[in-house]
């Protein structure tokens, strides 16, 4: 039966009493007049040693017996039909085993360079390699397009004949999809809102007292994590399979490999201990897992598919690039009466350039219209990337808020806090981020440092929203030897979730986290999350602290009869179990394992719905970054930051600040340095390198200072939100506002590299002459 228990919710210490129901047999969940031992501090990584020792194995790590070594072969050409591949030479290299096209029948449609073709196993990759080469193919090569303005022409040539369905993964955002028209390239536009026309968001505009109207272009941006796309697949039997994979989401990969071969769910296990890193393309096993395993079952061997950085650049998704023209206006006392946005970018042969998430949700208003459209191109296609098209949208944004502050003579943070009035989190959140970063001594006047070398500082928004999964199971298993063991699914993909499992447990126990273990990233463990759309830690803390209370109510069981009491009576903390009224009359910890019955006992907890809806559906944060700016040679360096967001309730602080700080810097990359660069005559990408795919360094990284606001919504045990996909969302529009305060001139377009910030120099120069 559900039981009712009053909490205290709300920001810092603003709190208010909210009376929640839970199941019966679930623990009174966190709130704001909980203080906590090791939830919500700083706990160092658990991980931590075995990754700089090296004892960490990543799947590029995994060697096994007789293991082969595979590789693709790509097209070389944007676009063409394949007729006819001869692969005779190629069979008969030294080493190789098995070749295999990715599609069983002839011709093959390529739709961009560095599409697959087939692949080749070998006992060595150097094998495979050479073998490729004595592959002829024969293509018909037809035109292509890969400029978006280009591909939206009439007389294009045309990427799909047929009309493309949308494909999401779980790093996608639910709800922002529908059926839209496909015309040419072009796929849309999709409408917001659905019934929406025009006239009534001109009307608003037209009597607006200002207006501003301008439009933003930003790049395409790789994902580029450290540990590529790969896999080694085992077929341990006829119909058993193993799988070691570099994946965000350990069961996607295990349900798609199951689908592929028509084998049962559980004859298939997905192995990720360690992971080098994703940011939304390891959703699934990709064309390349699939591969992988159909060439071991050909070769009767374990194969080995990692791919190179230069096919990660290609062809395993993007974050897709865009134009943004907004109009948006104020009235005289600063308040946005709307905002229309119409956009489109390419996500090459992929969908998914949406970029309305911000104009829709981080401000207060009256009237919005939005129209976004895809743009098929011959390129690789897009995927889901670390807040799909929020950072761009932001971009936009965030400039449009800044032009309009401007315009208005109000300040720009106030002009925020203007049009986020019942938001009591923004407000709390924009105070702390003007104490923080000083910005009451700002100079209110843009290019007023004298010298070449001028700084400013600028502020943005961000947004993000609030989702969780369901049905994860987490065990608990305490030994008579009194050692603790933590059991789910859930890959790490490097941000730190096997931590967090450590310090809920810690935490609920009364254990130390050293007395922890924790054993993840394996589909034979318990159902876990998908590492996206910051769904981990609010999806799967709840579930890790109810098993953990489970053990501990079993535990008390067993220590009532010992202490001469009832199990609701007794208390754990610093390794003991103790009566509440008592503490001095207590066990240790090993003192009553020693007394479950056999060798240990399992404790079950599982994430279900939240205890109620949050009054918010979405997570905010605002970002106030410095910078300096060299009029000479237009080089930008983003010198500080002040970063204030919130995710409920941290669980461990440490990490919180970690996704915080690695969310900015890739945010600095994104706003300075990052482009995906193709050669329009060929169709190919020039720079699909670590060397010419600039990605910002040690010596770009700017000193970050971030604040984690706690707010307690009581909506689960534990009140843990995501923080991975919103530390990114701002930046790129607070290092453009913050040029902007430095020099007095916008620069519109990512990468905000100096040749943009030179021309824009010259424009203003001309313009003032």
């Amino acid at each position: 039966m559900p039981r009712e228990v009053t909490l205290k919710v709300g920001v810092g210490k603003n709190l208010k009493e909210r009376i929640v129901e839970i199941p019966d047999n679930a623990p009174r969940p966190w709130d704001g007049s909980d203080d906590l031992k090791y939830v919500g501090k700083r706990v160092p990584r658990v991980d931590g040693r075995d990754k700089t020792s090296g004892r960490a194995k990543f799947t590029f790590d995994i060697q096994l017996p007789g293991m082969l070594h595979a590789k693709f072969l790509r097209s070389k050409y944007p676009a063409a039909v394949i007729r006819k591949i001869d692969t005779s030479k190629a069979i008969k290299y030294p080493g190789v085993k098995a070749i295999l096209s990715v599609q069983d029948k002839l011709p093959l449609i390529v739709r961009f360079a560095g599409q697959e073709i087939l692949a080749v196993a070998a006992e060595t990759a150097h094998q495979a390699a050479e073998a490729l080469k004595l592959i002829e193919v024969t293509y018909d090569v037809r035109k292509f397009v890969v400029d978006k303005d280009l591909a939206k022409e009439k007389n294009a040539p045309t990427v799909f004949n047929t009309q493309v369905e949308e494909k999401l993964t779980e790093g996608d955002l639910p709800g922002e999809h529908s059926e839209v028209t496909q015309k040419g390239n072009v796929r849309g536009p999709n409408i917001s809102p659905k019934d929406a026309t025009p006239e009534k968001i001109d009307a608003a505009l037209a009597s607006s007292f200002a207006v501003v109207e301008a439009t933003y272009r930003t790049q395409v941006q790789t994902h580029s994590a450290m540990e590529t796309h790969g896999v080694v697949v085992d077929w341990t039997a006829e119909d058993k399979l193993k799988c070691w994979a570099s994946t965000q989401a350990v069961f996607a990969v295990r349900d798609e490999l199951a689908g592929s071969f028509k084998l049962p769910k559980s004859n298939v296990r997905i192995i990720t201990k360690h992971m080098g890193g994703g940011f939304g393309a390891k959703f699934g096993v990709g064309i390349y897992g699939v591969m992988a395993a159909k060439l071991a079952r050909e070769a009767k061997a374990p194969v080995r598919l990692m791919l190179d950085r230069k096919e990660e650049h290609l062809c395993v998704g993007n974050r897709p690039d865009s134009v943004q023209s907004l109009k948006i206006g104020a009235d005289n006392d600063g308040k946005l009466t709307g905002i229309k946005l119409i956009s489109y970018g390419t996500a090459g042969t992929g969908t998914g350039a949406g970029t309305s998430g911000p104009a829709k949700n981080i401000y207060e208003y009256d009237h919005f219209y939005s129209e976004e459209s895809d743009v098929f191109t011959n390129a690789g296609p897009g995927a889901a990337f670390r807040a799909p098209g929020h950072p761009q949208g932001a971009f936009a944004l965030e400039q449009a808020i800044d032009e309009l502050a401007y315009k208005l003579k109000i300040d720009p943070l106030e002009f925020r806090k203007i049009n986020t009035p019942n938001n009591e989190i923004r407000q709390a959140q924009l105070k702390i981020a003007a104490e923080k970063s000083g910005w009451a001594r700002r100079n209110p006047n843009p290019g007023a440092d004298k010298g070449p070398i001028k700084r400013g500082i600028g502020i943005a928004n961000s947004v993000w929203y609030y989702f969780y999964g369901r049905n994860f199971q987490v065990s608990t298993q305490v030994n008579n030897d009194g050692t603790v063991k933590v059991t789910n699914g859930v890959q790490d993909l490097g941000t730190g979730i096997t931590t967090v499992i450590v310090t809920i447990a810690a935490e609920e126990l009364g254990l130390k986290p050293s007395d922890i273990q924790v054993s993840i990233g394996d589909s034979e463990y318990g159902y876990g999350p998908a590492s996206g759309g910051s769904v981990t830690t609010g999806g799967l803390s709840p579930a890790v602290r109810d098993s953990a209370y489970a053990a501990k109510m079993k535990m008390f069981e067993i220590a009532a009869p010992m202490l001469e009491t009832t199990a609701d009576k007794l208390a754990a903390a610093d390794g003991k179990i103790f009566i509440k009224e008592n503490p001095d009359k207590s066990l240790s910890w090993k003192q009553v394992a020693k007394k479950i019955p056999g060798d240990n006992f399992i404790a079950i907890g599982e994430r279900k719905e939240d205890y109620h809806k949050l009054d918010i559906g979405t997570i905010h944060g605002v970002q106030i970054i410095e910078v300096a700016v060299d009029t000479e040679t237009g080089v930008v360096k983003a010198e500080r930051v002040y970063a204030v967001h919130d995710c409920g309730r941290p669980m461990d602080l440490l990490t919180t600040e970690s996704q915080i700080n690695g969310g900015i810097i890739q945010g600095i990359s994104y706003a300075l340095f990052e482009d995906r660069i193709l050669d329009r005559n060929t169709g190919i990408m020039v720079n699909s390198n670590m060397e010419q795919y600039k990605i910002a360094g040690a010596l770009d990284t700017p000193e970050i200072e971030s604040v984690v606001l706690n707010v307690h919504y009581g909506q689960s045990s534990t009140g843990a939100i995501g923080i991975g996909e919103p530390a990114t969302v701002a930046t790129a529009g607070a290092v453009g506002n913050a040029i902007f305060h430095a020099t007095g001139v916008r620069v519109r377009e990512l990468p905000m590299t100096p040749d943009k910030v030179l021309i824009a120099l010259e424009a203003m120069k001309g313009a003032s002459s």
